[in-house]
């Protein structure tokens, strides 16, 4: 007993959507194939038509169905009006059709000879118009149902037909209502399907694209892997065996070669995270599942590291510190790290100043070394370390200025905001 009234509420808002509610198709479509898309030309040929019709149906309704030149003219024009307002709004001109050959069949009383019923030769091209028009802009459920309503209300004009002359119609009306509408839903499903195919390519486009990008992320993992990894591993295997090959090696010997060993386990922990940043995205969501990263509190520890490597580091904290994104947080501490490795490449001997400055915006990083006191040997490094840190800070929406100073150093300073600017590309993903 409850499913019929759950049924018949809801095919009575299936009807009121379609009838009513339903939005149509948009003019233009960017996938649609060119032939299918709306144009300005086509309203004029439909304009043209639309005149045409107006004609035609005011002789018939003001002299064949003598309902007078002024009602005849305002039917016809309302026909014509909703059939080129149907490119726009198909189902309201539908509905006002419907509603003129409804109200001219019922208004016909007498007729000088045979005259068609209930559709005039024009009221039925401009029906047919319009369901044609309804079908390439509505989905098919709505189509057919105006069809149906459409056919509907002929047949009940015909039951209730005057007791005048006129020869009924419907058997060639409601097949070319028919025939309009499969044109029209034709129409409509092979340019929903072209829409569908060019979606699946670019998705397909994506993809490729995305898992390129990925095997590419993969093949670097295992190059970092292969190569950095194992050297890595070697040099923290030989510091740790060091100390047994020398004879009474000094307390010094012993720290050095533990700070080293202690810097090449560090690395190839970061550089286990970096390969799990490049190896972790989600096939699926595409997704990057990013690992724990520095952050500005573990300076003290960045520091004794690089002092261990002969290198005399101060720090000063000016303002009162504030929440920072992970973006800003690790890109301030690789800024700073970078910093210092060139120190030590670049400047032996110097001494190294740490400062960050918080304020309200964010926070600024300066590092400022002086000038070494011994000719820096060769490096055998690419040089990426000041463009890794302007592409960090550019990333931030930050700023930053390097360069030399007057006693023979050399400064970086980079502006950091607080919170970065909303972007597609996540700042915390810390790169090698």
């Amino acid at each position: 007993m409850t499913k019929w009234p759950k049924g018949i509420r809801a095919a009575a808002r299936a009807l009121r959507e379609d009838l009513w509610t339903a939005a149509p198709d948009p003019l233009s479509h960017p996938r649609r194939p060119g032939w299918l898309e709306w144009r300005p030309a086509l309203a004029v040929p439909l304009v043209l038509a639309a005149g045409m019709l107006m004609i035609l149906n005011t002789n018939d309704y003001a002299f064949d169905y003598q309902l007078g030149t002024d009602f005849g003219l305002l039917l016809a024009g309302v026909q014509s009006v909703a059939l080129v307002v149907a490119m726009y709004r198909p189902i309201p001109a539908w509905w006002a059709t419907t509603l003129v050959t409804f109200v001219a069949a019922r208004s016909l009383t007498d007729s000088r000879f045979p005259t068609p019923f209930p559709w005039t030769a024009g009221g039925l091209g401009v029906q047919a118009g319009v369901l044609f028009l309804v079908a390439l802009r509505v989905r098919l459920r709505a189509s057919v149902t105006v069809l149906v309503i459409s056919s509907l209300s002929g047949l009940v004009c015909l039951m209730h037909a005057p007791q005048t002359s006129y020869y009924q119609n419907a058997d060639v009306a409601i097949p070319v209502f028919v025939a309009a509408t499969a044109i029209g839903a034709a129409l409509r499903g092979r340019a929903v399907a072209r829409t569908r195919l060019v979606e699946q390519e670019e998705l397909t486009a994506e993809e490729r694209a995305r898992r390129t990008l990925l095997e590419e992320r993969n093949r670097i993992a295992r190059e970092l892997h292969d190569v950095v990894a194992h050297h890595m591993s070697v040099i923290s295997i030989q510091a740790q065996v060091a100390p047994h090959l020398v004879e009474n090696p000094s307390e010094e010997l012993k720290e050095n070669l533990a700070g080293i060993r202690e810097n090449a386990v560090e690395a190839l922990t970061e550089l286990r995270q970096v390969l799990g940043v490049l190896r972790s995205e989600d096939p699926l969501s595409g997704t990057v599942r990013h690992a724990p990263q520095p952050t500005l509190d573990r300076l003290d520890d960045l520091f004794g590291n690089v002092r261990g490597a002969g290198l005399t580091v101060t720090r000063r904290t000016s303002g009162e510190p504030l929440p920072l994104s992970p973006g800003v947080e690790l890109s301030a501490f690789r800024i700073v790290q970078e910093a210092l490795s060139n120190a030590i490449r670049h400047a032996p001997g110097a001494e190294v100043r740490v400062e960050i400055g918080y304020r309200p915006a964010g926070v600024t990083v300066r590092i400022t070394n002086t000038a070494p006191d011994r000719p820096a040997p060769a490096s055998p490094g690419a040089g990426h370390g000041l463009l890794g840190m302007r592409e960090r800070t550019a990333m931030l929406g930050g700023e930053l200025a390097t360069g030399p100073t007057p006693d023979g150093g050399w400064e970086v300073t980079a502006l950091l905001p607080a919170q970065p600017p909303a972007a597609p590309t996540d700042p915390a993903e810390d790169t090698p």
